[in-house]
């Protein structure tokens, strides 16, 4: 048995047409979806980038104990179990978080791993002198100033980074199509911003734009014009585009390999972005609404042979782990809270009635499939808050000595194996992004019914269904061993 995984980062549900999309040219995950099952109620779990990349080892929450962070010894590591258990794994990949402070022990778990530099600003060509031109706007800081730097080098389609990490991953495929018992993790950065395509993949978008080039939205309630705001969409959709184009070279490679009849294919996301909804780009400073939050997903498992099918079962990021484990033939570790979905695509048989799903620091999210509730931190209790951590690292930059002065030694979690924990005051959500909770206080606490109100626009007043979400959401913040101070920070003290 085999398996790949393409993981896209920031791709957005909304976008892809076997989700209803018609202006985005992805002719190659309709075909996906045709030799697949697609997900309609796929969620994220933990939240941004390596939070969500640590689920897909782990297959459990990590977002109510720290921020971004490294594995810990004590994580249960599917590429690790599978390598232990004579399962070749291999990545390869151009996500360049996993190289900072905060990303480390992933790449050690596999059998080998190959990096492709030159991402947004990843600090790859070192040029001292170097001003970004004015024609191209965008950032400049040192990461826009990195990121135009390593543009220049890439200007054609063949030096970029998505062209290589997938060249990368075919060639994997190429030299080892004839073995067996081997996991390919081909993870891209890309559609994350920065939006840098080509001119041929923008040609299909061009929207008679004369500004400055803007391609690379902040994080930031939108201030540009609809003219800009639809141009920078349209960088976007280009990128979906160019993404689309080397999935189908892994289709092709299925293909003509017949990898179909043994090769379980995974294709997926971390987490979505706000593309102008709810006035803001990006991610992280605003409510997870459900652009960010409810995510594609398409497998094919051979053993099953469905394909062309959708599923409504209501799955996480959590169930990638365990979901890869029991194809292999594995023993999934009980700290593990996702479940396999192998019985999920024959028959869409039910795994769970909620998922929650959020950022250390801010609001923590739970949804049926239906209804999603957002419960914000209390107006003075936002502060409540403390990563438990063994390696002291997180993003963008080390926990400070500030920060580790005030740690003390913590007996630790039901799923730490018996490890004591540093619990150091501060998080993600406040400490790194400078977040003002005052911000998450103006939105407060939120209920929408995403059956009648899609898009999130029309809070609801309904106190059945709010109680309902809360019993629920303590429920599963008790089944992951949140700390205590979750529930104070929530105003849940008379839930528990």
């Amino acid at each position: 048995m085999k398996a790949i995984m393409v993981m896209f980062d920031s791709l957005n549900r909304h976008m892809l047409p076997p989700y209803g999309c018609d202006d985005v040219i992805a002719p190659n995950f309709k075909r996906l979806a045709e030799r697949s099952v697609t997900f309609d109620n796929c969620y994220a779990g933990s939240l941004p980038c390596m939070p969500a990349r640590r689920e897909i080892h782990t297959g459990r929450y990590n977002f109510l104990h720290r921020s971004w962070g490294p594995l810990e010894p004590y994580d249960d590591s599917m590429p690790g179990i599978l390598k232990a258990n004579g399962i070749y794994t291999h990545l390869t990949t151009d996500h360049w978080h996993y190289w900072e402070e905060g990303g480390g022990n992933y790449v050690n778990k596999y059998n080998s791993y190959e990096f492709v530099r030159g991402q947004e600003g990843d600090p790859w060509k070192g040029r001292v002198e170097w001003e970004v031109p004015e024609h191209l706007g965008g950032r400049k800081d040192f990461c826009g100033r990195q990121e135009y730097i390593n543009r220049y080098y890439m200007q054609d389609e063949a030096n970029q980074s998505i062209a290589q990490n997938f060249s990368n991953g075919l060639d994997f495929i190429r030299d080892n199509h004839g073995a067996d018992n081997w996991y390919l993790q081909l993870e891209n950065y890309d559609p994350h911003e920065p939006y840098f395509t080509p001119e041929s993949y923008k040609e299909p978008y061009k929207d008679g734009y004369q500004g400055v080039m803007f391609d690379w939205p902040g994080y930031h309630e939108v201030v540009e014009t609809p003219e800009q705001v639809e141009h920078c969409i349209n960088e976007y959709r280009a990128l979906v585009t160019m993404c689309d184009t080397y999935l189908g070279k892994v289709l092709d490679m299925m293909d003509e390999y017949d990898l179909w009849k043994d090769t379980m294919l995974i294709v997926n996301t971390d987490h979505g972005f706000m593309l102008s909804q709810h006035n803001w780009w990006g991610k992280m400073m605003m409510p997870y609404y459900n652009e960010l939050a409810h995510t594609p997903l398409f497998i094919w498992d051979p053993r099953t042979g469905v394909c062309g099918e959708r599923r409504q079962a209501l799955v996480q990021t959590i169930d990638l782990a365990p979901t890869l484990l029991e194809y292999f033939g594995l023993s999934i570790p009980a700290d593990m809270e996702g479940r396999p979905l192998r019985e999920t695509i024959e028959s869409d048989k039910k795994i769970r009635d909620y998922a929650l799903f959020g950022q250390h620091g801010i609001h923590v999210n739970i949804t049926d499939g239906r209804y999603v509730y957002m419960r914000c931190p209390m107006p003075d209790k936002e502060q409540e808050l403390f990563n438990y951590v063994v390696e002291p690292t997180s993003y963008p930059g080390a926990i400070t000595v500030e920060e580790l002065k005030t740690a003390v030694l913590h007996e630790g979690f039901s799923f730490t194996k018996g490890c004591p924990m540093l619990r150091i005051k501060g998080g993600y959500g406040i400490r790194t992004l400078g977040f003002p909770p005052r911000s998450l206080m103006e939105y407060g606490t939120l209920l929408y019914d995403t059956e009648i109100d899609p898009g999130q626009e029309h809070p609801l007043e309904d106190k059945a269904t709010e109680e309902r979400m809360l019993r629920n959401m303590v429920r599963m913040m008790k089944e992951n061993d949140a700390p205590d101070e979750q529930y104070v920070r929530l105003g849940l003290e008379q839930w528990v």
